[in-house]
């Protein structure tokens, strides 16, 4: 398969991995959704002068972008690494381990440089939550990239 289209692929299979990951923590913790995409997809609509309509309708417009946003984030993290790694074949911690940074980088620094979040200022527990799904993206969009390749 294209190394292209293996990212693509690869990077679907692992933002369904972070999204599993991130869904059990907070049936564990029983925590909430984070509201840092919606608090994203605002900032952008405002600086893009974009109206996403009045009440209800564009909370949940906020909340879907948002959570495409995330699938774009691991679609280009996949894609951007299939692209780097050519015909190399990465060992698995080194491929598990880029992937998960680009991921990482991908949501929090677009996020932290909005003014949305400021990792400088999370918690080990914050820190674990937004370690933990990236590195289960990270494993498994290696897993499926290499599957494909092969």
């Amino acid at each position: 398969m294209h190394r292209l289209a293996a990212g693509l692929v690869a990077g679907a299979v692992g933002t369904s991995a972070l999204n599993v990951a991130t869904y059990l923590d907070m049936v564990i913790r029983a925590r909430g959704a984070s509201s840092t995409p919606e608090q994203a997809v605002e900032k952008m609509t405002n600086l893009a002068d974009v109206d996403l309509g009045d009440g209800e309708r564009a909370e949940n417009r906020k909340q879907a972008l948002g959570a495409l946003l995330g699938y774009a984030t691991g679609a280009g993290a996949a894609l951007t690494y299939g692209l780097l790694s050519g015909r190399r074949r990465p060992s698995w911690p080194v491929g598990v381990l880029a992937l998960t940074a680009m991921a990482m980088a991908g949501s929090d620094a677009p996020l932290t440089l909005a003014g949305v979040t400021d990792p400088r200022r999370w918690s080990v527990t914050d820190w674990v939550s937004d370690v933990v799904p990236h590195l289960a993206y990270g494993i498994t969009a290696y897993a499926a990239y290499e599957l494909l390749r092969s």
